[in-house]
């Protein structure tokens, strides 16, 4: 079984994420927040289950998801722009799609 070396792990992260920079935690911070209500909406399309997330979660997030969005607008940060929009057109077409069925 091998050991391991915590100064290697240290630096081994130390090393991964140097590189990434707070724009980047922001993109995929907008990625999670998108991703909150997919699993709950592909299950209800599915037919595992018949419960909606609930509103106050969809609200919280799509009003967080906006401000982002208006943040991005802002600065002309294009790929968040990009992000958030297709995101929200994502959301908006599986929503559709369970309560126009």
């Amino acid at each position: 079984m091998p050991k391991f070396d915590l100064n290697q792990v240290k630096e081994f992260f130390v090393n991964k994420f140097s590189h990434i920079s707070a724009e980047t935690f922001g993109w995929m911070a907008v990625i999670v927040l998108h991703a909150s209500t997919v699993p709950s909406l592909l299950a209800v399309m599915s037919g595992l289950t018949d419960r909606l997330p609930g509103v106050d979660l969809v609200l919280l997030v799509w009003t967080g998801l906006t401000l982002l969005f208006v943040k991005a607008a802002v600065q002309k940060d294009m790929l968040n722009l990009i992000t958030i929009g297709f995101g929200f057109i994502l959301q908006a077409v599986m929503m559709a799609l369970i309560f126009f069925k």
